[in-house]
């Protein structure tokens, strides 16, 4: 509109001018001529209006030129598969390692993970925490290779997952994040996408996660119809058919990312009992937000501004003063039982 008002200015002198001018030279001025060139002055207003208009619309549709030419830019991601592949049967222990392992979001921006190493043994239950920001979604994003580290490595049961293909590497982890996706279809395609289990399997995965009875309930079962993004479903259900998932899969390594934090402490205490008992045998990473939930687990890593501050059982941590984990519990005011 701004713009517009500042185009009338210069037409407004025009017709002016044309005005003066016919005034002027009335006298030897023929009458039809100025009353024409006052005429084509009056139409320069809506001329250059149209002008600004066009502009105005070019610079706001350049956005979307910007956004695809900024996509045909985006750096491809690995190779989805590699040769030679890994053992169909990998991973069979579930140990992890980090080595010196450093990543960033895009090159240019500081490190979110500088120089993390740990290993964590097959089997065990870590938990993961630290304040906002400490890098715990990271390490995360770095087990899946959607961030590619910027120095150091990983490797799962001795083998650099940066030598594995990206289908091959996430199709034997497996996750629970803090919001699940969920498909338009029907429960059965959610549960198996690919179709590979049957119907015995996916109604003792349902039993094992407390959904059986509420899929029961449901006219038509394992067919009942799922909106865009579980639409129709509530939170604690939606998070209970991701466990659901999880346990159709039954990888030998699982990620919780704070997969309880939205929901009800009776959906959380479920996940939790299936979690401890369905995978007792397999590597657990559980990125925490309630703290309670992890205390009975195998060692705790605090991370800080991107480095590994803490890293033992948390009978240790807790009674420790000196250690950020000690001070995390007491802050949410547990109280811890050796």
């Amino acid at each position: 509109r701004k713009r517009c008002n500042v185009s009338q200015y210069p037409s407004a002198l025009i017709v002016f001018f044309s005005a003066l001018f016919a005034v002027l030279y009335r006298g030897s001025l023929d009458a039809g001529l100025a009353g024409i060139s006052i005429t084509y002055a009056l139409q320069v207003t809506g001329t250059l209006n149209f002008f600004v208009r066009s502009a105005a619309d070019v610079e706001t549709n350049i956005v979307s030129v910007e956004r695809i030419k900024e996509y045909t830019e985006i750096k491809q991601e690995a190779a989805w598969t590699v040769q030679p592949k890994p053992d169909p049967l990998w991973p069979t222990k579930g140990n992890i390692e980090f080595s010196d392992y450093k990543v960033r979001y895009r090159e240019g921006l500081e490190l979110v993970l500088g120089g993390v190493s740990c290993n964590i043994y097959p089997g065990e239950k870590v938990g993961i925490v630290g304040r906002t920001g400490a890098g715990k979604s990271s390490l995360t994003l770095a087990l899946f290779r959607i961030l590619e580290a910027a120095g150091g490595s990983i490797s799962i049961d001795g083998s650099n997952i940066a030598s594995i293909g990206l289908h091959d590497l996430r199709s034997r982890l497996t996750i629970i994040p803090q919001d699940p996706v969920l498909f338009s279809g029907t429960l059965r395609n959610n549960l198996d996408p690919f179709d590979k289990e049957t119907d015995q399997a996916l109604w003792k995965a349902l039993e094992m996660s407390n959904l059986k009875p509420f899929v029961s309930s449901l006219p038509q079962g394992l067919n009942h119809l799922i909106t865009e993004g579980g639409d129709n479903l509530s939170v604690g259900q939606k998070q209970l058919i991701s466990l659901s998932r999880a346990l159709l899969r039954k990888t030998k390594i699982l990620i919780l990312d704070e997969a309880t934090a939205a929901v009800d402490l009776e959906t959380d205490e479920i996940i939790q009992r299936t979690i401890r008992s369905e995978f007792k045998d397999c590597t657990v990473l559980t990125i925490a937000h309630r703290l309670n939930t992890i205390m009975d687990y195998n060692r705790i890593l605090v991370l800080d501004k991107g480095k590994v501050k803490e890293f033992d059982a948390p009978n240790t941590l807790v009674q420790n003063p000196q250690s950020i984990f000690h001070s995390m519990v007491k802050d949410a005011g547990i109280i811890f039982s050796s």
